[in-house]
């Protein structure tokens, strides 16, 4: 059995030490990336939505290279939306910055009604490069 090992990006927020969980967990070759959020160095929300989006592929990034990975590692991404019909188009451009060309990764959608301030949740499976 492997053993499980925090990861942190080099910027660790406020967040992670206010409710008390890691940026991301190591197990064998597979990394688990907690939600990453549209944060601010403070960890409070950044409040224009499309910039609130971008943050969070940046910490998602920032947390997937602290263990050796980038956006191509990924194999599935769950995010969450407070409002996804009127949010879909601002999500959607910037996913295609982000994943500009196939195979993209497993994608799950999910409409929430509280992401403790934020707008836009974004958590990921990915593989460990060898």
């Amino acid at each position: 059995m492997s053993q499980r090992e925090a990861i942190f990006p080099a910027n660790r927020h406020a967040l992670y030490e206010e409710h008390g969980y890691s940026a991301a967990i190591r197990s064998g070759d597979l990394l688990f990336v907690s939600g990453q959020v549209g944060s601010r160095a403070d960890g409070s929300p950044e409040p224009e939505f499309a910039r609130q989006v971008e943050l969070a592929f940046d910490n998602l990034q920032a947390t997937l290279a602290a263990a050796g990975c980038t956006l191509d590692d990924i194999v599935d991404v769950t995010t969450f939306h407070t409002d996804p019909q009127n949010q879909f188009e601002s999500i959607m451009q910037v996913k295609q910055k982000v994943f500009p060309a196939k195979p993209y990764p497993n994608w799950t959608a999910v409409g929430v009604t509280w992401l403790a301030g934020f707008d836009f949740e974004i958590k990921v499976i990915a593989r460990i490069p060898s």
